[in-house]
């Protein structure tokens, strides 16, 4: 990252915290239907990084392969009438029984499942694999740009302060870059600390300055004066009020959390165009469970969260997709402590009414030990780029795959219906 740059992101990381107030973002008084918005939204691109690598063989598994069995036995499911078991996908994989809420979202075709995806670079450490799924370059560590950020960089000049934004304490690495993105944790804190005035600017700004012994005047005062300016519609009693539609409700959980707040965004017509949460706690190296355990816990909170927001976005439904990602899978073979290792290919999930959806998208051969990476993992066969690009090209409009993703020749997987009408 560049100097310049990385000044700006600073500041912007200043403000997130508290100290002078960016968001011109949450403005809808009680009465907005009748205010003027002071942004327009676009159609809006919602990714969920799954940190700690998610067993995608037990969220969604190839049941029917005899080796399953053998390798797993202590964490083995089959589909069956009884309450608790897999959910039958289309004869061949399950969809684990805490994912239940996703079963009428496949059904009804607003949910593609991808299969035996990940990075083609095979690295099993959590931070590497992470950093090169969210760059967007596999094979080159310290890229200064994460692939959000450079989509972002695709969509073209007009666009409000909150064009991106993620719902995390710290800017996560895809929206690391040249364009502006906000990292906020909680709407409301953001929005009260809004309310600062122009003393706050000057603290914000001579902090930062003796910081990095910089001249950063220009830069921190053109942040802050799109937050003053944008809080003046703000109206923190709205974001306070604020009632899920569809009898949506969320779980009270970090995902769960940042989900509503993305959906009061959306609803908000701030511009929000890309959007990005997060939910821990998938490395599930011991005591992993099959119907209970931590992995069940976690993924019935996943599919709550997410079904939960796609109820509440009611009529904006046709304006989102939702798409998750995770930086590795886990071994097929399970330790001896009832958990997992880290593997190489696991599934992601997308949802939207553009999707190509109710179907399984694979290559996977079979589990049989010829047929697995090193003997003991379930081999990438779908490279997560394809998949990110297809999504950006249909849904966001951006066919730039070498911006994207610089450097990757392959294709995009087929899984969303129609082509983008614009090309950058």
């Amino acid at each position: 990252m560049n100097r310049n740059a990385f000044i700006r992101q600073g500041a912007l990381g200043l403000f997130a915290m508290g100290l002078g107030g960016i968001p011109g973002f949450i403005a809808r008084a009680a009465n907005m239907d009748q205010q003027s918005r002071p942004f327009k939204k676009k159609r809006t691109l919602v990714c969920i990084f799954q940190r700690g690598a998610m067993d995608g063989l037990m969220a969604v598994c190839p049941y029917t392969d005899p080796n399953l069995k053998l390798l797993r036995p202590g964490l083995y499911m089959s589909p069956s009438s009884a309450e608790g078991s897999l959910l039958d996908l289309d004869g061949r994989f399950g969809l684990h029984p805490a994912l239940s809420p996703f079963a009428s979202l496949f059904t009804e075709k607003r949910m593609a499942i991808v299969h035996g995806v990940g990075s083609p670079n095979n690295s099993r450490s959590h931070f590497d694999a992470q950093d090169y799924m969210e760059s967007g370059i596999p094979f080159l560590k310290g890229t200064a740009s994460g692939w959000l950020n450079r989509a972002e960089g695709l969509l073209g000049q007009e666009g409000g302060p909150f064009r991106a934004v993620s719902m995390t304490n710290a800017l996560p690495r895809s929206l690391f870059g040249e364009n502006q993105a906000l990292a906020i944790s909680n709407l409301e804190d953001f929005a009260l600390h809004a309310k600062g005035g122009p003393a706050d600017l000057k603290v914000a700004q001579k902090s930062f300055e003796a910081l990095y012994d910089v001249t950063s005047k220009d830069i921190v005062s053109h942040t802050g004066e799109q937050g003053f300016e944008a809080a003046r519609v703000l109206d923190v009693n709205a974001i306070r009020s604020y009632h899920p539609s569809g009898g949506a409700k969320y779980p009270d959980s970090q995902l769960g959390n940042a989900l509503r707040q993305i959906a009061i965004l959306i609803k908000m017509d701030v511009g929000l165009e890309i959007a990005f949460a997060e939910s821990g706690g998938w490395d599930t190296h011991f005591s992993q469970g099959t119907t209970n355990g931590i992995l069940a816990r976690n993924l019935k909170d996943f599919a709550e969260s997410i079904t939960a927001f796609w109820s509440d976005l009611g009529t904006w439904q046709d304006e989102v997709t939702v798409m998750t990602m995770t930086e590795f899978g886990r071994t097929v073979h399970q330790n001896g402590t009832g958990g997992t290792d880290h593997g190489r290919a696991s599934c992601l999930f997308i949802v939207g009414n553009n999707v190509t959806g109710g179907k399984v998208y694979n290559n996977i051969r079979s589990l049989a030990p010829e047929d697995l990476e090193d003997q003991r993992d379930l081999p990438v066969t779908i490279d997560f780029r394809s998949v990110f690009s297809k999504v950006a090209q249909v849904h966001l409009r951006l066919r730039d795959d070498q911006t994207l993703f610089p450097g990757w020749k392959g294709g995009g997987l087929d899984v969303m219906r129609g082509e983008p009408s614009v090309t950058i």
